[in-house]
């Protein structure tokens, strides 16, 4: 089943890639896929969770499977060895810092309809995550890609994806129960991020994003002094 899965997996990716499935597409039907490809619903479940996991796909229960954003060819590589280090998270920081707030703008002054209410649901997935740190992580990215979506640029979306969940950094502190405060001021972090792109402030996204890719830079040197 193993190598059916990834079959499946690397056909429809490369489906997205080509632009023959668009982000906001709908995939074909789970009944669809089996017959198109010839194998079992168990395969097609497999390859669309982990499409999921790749942050490519989100299935909505009682819609379908829609595509998130289309994957970049080439990924951008943490650390040496896959050994993050602190300079490499700061690092990395820096550069969302770079883009994710202008991102956050363009979002704020072309968001609206489908996207926002997909930006409010992974918002309202990540603060709900609090005791489930794989969720969270999962939640924050895809608050920050459907940002990202919300620009109509799939270049963002591109750059995003091609980091996937590893970019979000948890640290140790926002894990135990003494961090608790800490996750609850990243949420409000987020809300604010919302609340400009919701009423189109583009200025108030901007400065809301920096506030938060800011803040969660300083938490990461104060946990690692």
């Amino acid at each position: 089943m193993a190598s059916l899965t990834q079959t499946l997996v690397d056909d429809l990716t490369a489906r997205i890639q080509e632009g023959v499935i668009h982000p906001g597409d709908k995939l074909p039907t789970e009944s669809s896929l089996v017959e198109t490809y010839g194998v079992s619903r168990t395969v097609v479940r497999e390859a669309i969770s982990r499409l999921q996991a790749a942050g490519l796909v989100e299935t909505q229960h009682g819609r379908g499977s829609f595509v998130l954003a289309r994957p970049g060819s080439a990924r951008f590589e943490f650390g040496q060895s896959g050994e993050l280090t602190v300079d490499d998270v700061v690092d990395l920081l820096d550069f969302r810092l770079a883009f994710e707030v202008e991102a956050a703008a363009l979002a704020a002054r072309r968001g609206g309809g489908p996207r926002l209410d997909d930006l409010r649901a992974a918002l309202d997935r990540f603060a709900a995550s609090a005791d489930n740190p794989s969720t969270a992580v999962n939640a924050d990215f895809q608050f920050h890609l459907r940002i990202a979506l919300a620009t109509g640029n799939r270049y963002f979306a591109d750059l995003i994806t091609s980091f996937g969940p590893s970019m979000i950094i948890v640290p140790r502190d926002r894990l135990s129960p003494a961090g608790q405060g800490h996750f609850e001021q990243i949420v409000v972090e987020h809300e604010n991020i919302y609340a400009a792109i919701e009423r189109q402030d583009g200025d108030g996204a901007r400065a809301a994003t920096r506030v938060h890719l800011s803040n969660s830079r300083a938490r990461l040197l104060a946990a690692h002094p």
